[in-house]
């Protein structure tokens, strides 16, 4: 819904939250799905245990439509924001005490629970926040903003924190003691990024608790009979299923990729090497791609730039089967490559979710959209649960090959959804 109130988007306080907030929302992602990863490779986990158990973890994101409605029934969504951005702090200092203990596996994993139910819970607030303090009309011309600073906070979890916790290992001696400090640091940031969003989120008056009947489980309900009954929903459903099957199996086994040794068929780089490969060339990279891929929905449309965007999103996948058969040495040509991986998954990625903010719109639209990333963390986390299975079977290079085989229902999907004529597109 409009909010006259809302901020212009060139106005320098749109500028102050949205950057920050959207990469205080990426960075508790970032921990579980992928530093979990590293961490765990680091510790000796096999791939296979990594993949599944990791996997799982997407579960709280699947899920959290159920309580989405209780996000736009009660309190607002900065108080949820701040709140959660606090008990995210915590949950990461907890991961910190574990890791040292004899049962670290299981501790750790029963922590990453908790910071992943949290994490999803501060999604729907802060996408709902995003809806209703930026216009609509608006909304496309910054969809390029947010991704990116989410991304960018993958990518500094993947690139600045990975590398940190190579250095550490290196002084301590043991990567368990640098993983602790690592948390640690995280633990602190979130503390410091309540404190910061309290201060600088703004007050939309549409801010507010939606009207409630009285009957709590009749509005609840009501708001997913609202979703179910959009039309196209079928096939709405499908493409947020499987717009990143091929992504969804790739992510979980390129940090083990890149750090397994030559001889298992990996590119035996150090747990530093990961983490510049991904945190200096990447980052610039991401970056490119999300902006551009904003700024030209907002030029031409969502419907024109469908089909180009998720081309770009899956063909760099053909990187990776040249680095499984090539094995390169050369560190500035690996980093070249996942930079052109990158730089396609950024803008490619715009396409996703601006689609899902016309799902989303109407009435509930923050529980809708809720419910729409809902199903994309569905079509994230059951494919990359067989991940490591598959590529323990196959090995990395058929594994590579699988998966530009898999890129085929995202394109099957994307032919089937109806795109409004004009969308994203911005006036004038």
């Amino acid at each position: 819904m409009e909010n006259a109130a809302a901020p212009a988007p060139s106005s320098p306080n749109v500028w102050r939250w949205i950057p920050s907030l959207y990469f205080s929302q990426g960075i508790p992602y970032v921990v579980v799905m992928t530093l979990a990863v590293v961490m765990y490779k680091n510790l000796k986990i096999s791939n296979t245990d990594i993949a599944l158990y990791t996997s799982w973890l997407y579960l709280p994101w699947v899920i959290k439509p159920l309580w989405s409605p209780l996000v736009e029934l009660f309190r607002t969504k900065r108080f949820w924001i701040v709140t959660l951005q606090l008990v995210i702090g915590g949950a990461l200092a907890s991961v910190a005490l574990t890791l040292p203990g004899p049962a670290y596996f299981q501790a750790s994993l029963a922590v990453f629970w908790l910071l992943a139910f949290s994490s999803a819970t501060h999604d729907i607030a802060a996408d709902g926040f995003y809806l209703l303090a930026m216009p609509p009309h608006r909304q496309a011309a910054f969809v390029g903003v947010r991704s990116t600073f989410y991304r960018m906070a993958t990518l500094s979890g993947q690139g600045g924190l990975v590398y940190l916790a190579g250095y550490l290992s290196e002084q301590t001696g043991s990567f368990t003691q640098a993983w602790s400090l690592v948390f640690l640091v995280l633990a602190g940031f979130f503390v410091l990024a309540g404190l910061y969003h309290y201060l600088v989120l703004p007050k939309p008056e549409t801010d507010r608790p939606a009207p409630r009947t009285g009957r709590i489980f009749q509005d609840f309900a009501g708001v997913f009979v609202l979703f179910f009954k959009k039309p196209g929903i079928g096939a709405a459903l499908g493409f947020l299923l499987l717009y990143r099957f091929a992504e969804s199996q790739a992510l979980k086994l390129v940090t083990p990729f890149l750090l397994d040794g030559r001889d298992i068929g990996g590119l035996g780089l150090t747990t530093q090497q990961v983490g510049l490969v991904y945190g200096t060339v990447g980052i610039a990279a991401l970056t490119i791609g999300g902006i551009l891929g904003g700024w030209i929905i907002s030029v031409y449309g969502l419907k024109r730039m469908l089909w180009p965007m998720i081309l770009a999103m899956n063909t760099p996948n053909l990187v990776f089967v040249y680095l499984s058969l090539a094995q390169p040495e050369s560190i500035w040509l690996i980093s070249s490559l996942l930079a052109v991986e990158q730089l396609g998954y950024g803008f490619g990625f715009a396409a996703y979710m601006l689609y899902m903010i016309m799902l989303a719109r109407g009435e509930n639209q923050t529980a809708h959209y809720a419910i729409c990333t809902g199903f994309m963390a569905l079509g994230m986390m059951l494919p990359g649960m067989a991940a490591g299975w598959i590529q323990d079977q196959l090995g990395y290079v058929n594994f590579f090959i699988w998966v530009l085989i898999a890129t085929i229902p995202s394109f099957a999907a994307t032919a089937l959804i109806k795109i409004e004529p004009g969308f994203g597109k911005r006036a004038g």
